[in-house]
């Protein structure tokens, strides 16, 4: 919200929209070029381009139209706290996605591996031995190697670590109405942020060509790939979002008493950096 807020009484509601139509179709779009790319077809990646570009010009104009309506003064507390409501519970649907590819990793490593690997089995598997980034029983996967927790996993988690204290200090230099401050750490965030997929990229770079460990690296690959991916987009999304608001910081947009767009944007980062200590421990040590 931005100062001119304070006069706002009323309870805000915007006019009908495309936007939210719009989302849906170009995401629809992303989805099918996806699965067209992945299963070799010429015209998927093409498409999944296609798809992107329009969720970012779809999500460019709404979130364009959110800030208007505030900078406008059309937001009043009660706006506030549905908004912060409403980004509480799409952290809570973000952290039930990871539970997801988590429950799936302690299912694979903690349940499949020895009961593939008991007496029952061992007439199927006798050389079978069930350990976690094994080739499967059935010697249908290449031989890989796998991943280990340096030095690259552990750089990237002092990277993270360290761009959480950057962003709540921008974030105290926000409240104390420094605004270059504040801008000078949020930017050191990002640029943290920035270097962590560089990182992460290098990794899978190195995975695929010299540990020849893949996404068709059985269900250990699977998991790997899927849970680090998964979090490296949610880091350049949330970097994104940063870059968005670091703009808005620029401009003049908020205040040391409203600033939620900040807000919202720092929870998610801190979320990002949560589970990232999660996976460096649960995929990369155990």
């Amino acid at each position: 919200m931005s100062a001119q807020q304070a006069g706002a009484s009323s309870y805000f509601i915007p006019g009908p929209s495309r936007w939210p139509v719009m989302a849906g179709a170009a995401l629809l779009v992303t989805m099918l070029g996806a699965s067209g790319w992945v299963n070799g077809t010429s015209w998927g990646m093409p498409l999944n381009m296609a798809g992107l570009l329009a969720v970012i010009f779809v999500l460019y104009r709404w979130f364009g139209d959110s800030i208007a309506e505030s900078e406008g003064g059309k937001y009043s507390a009660r706006i506030d706290v549905s908004y912060r409501w409403s980004m509480a519970w799409f952290i809570f649907s973000e952290v039930m996605f990871f539970a997801g590819f988590f429950g799936a990793l302690f299912y694979a490593r903690s349940i499949t591996m020895p009961w593939l690997s008991d007496l029952d089995h061992k007439v199927l598997w006798p050389d079978f031995a069930g350990q976690w980034g094994s080739i499967g029983p059935a010697g249908t996967v290449e031989p890989f190697t796998s991943m280990g927790p340096f030095p690259i996993p552990t750089i990237n988690t002092a990277l993270l670590l360290l761009s959480g204290v950057t962003l709540t200090i921008s974030h105290h230099a926000m409240r104390a109405g420094h605004r270059m401050q504040t801008a000078a750490w949020l930017f050191a965030t990002i640029m943290l942020g920035a270097t962590f997929m560089g990182f992460q990229v290098y990794e899978y770079m190195h995975a695929y060509s010299e540990l020849n460990l893949k996404l068709t690296s059985g269900i250990y690959g699977s998991t790997f790939f899927m849970l680090t991916g998964f979090h490296g987009f949610h880091v350049t999304l949330g970097a994104i979002m940063l870059s968005v608001i670091l703009y808005r910081v620029l401009k003049g947009h908020f205040t040391a008493e409203q600033h939620f767009g900040f807000e919202g944007a720092a929870w998610y980062w801190h979320f990002v950096d949560v589970v990232w200590l999660g996976l460096y421990v649960v995929v990369y040590w155990l």
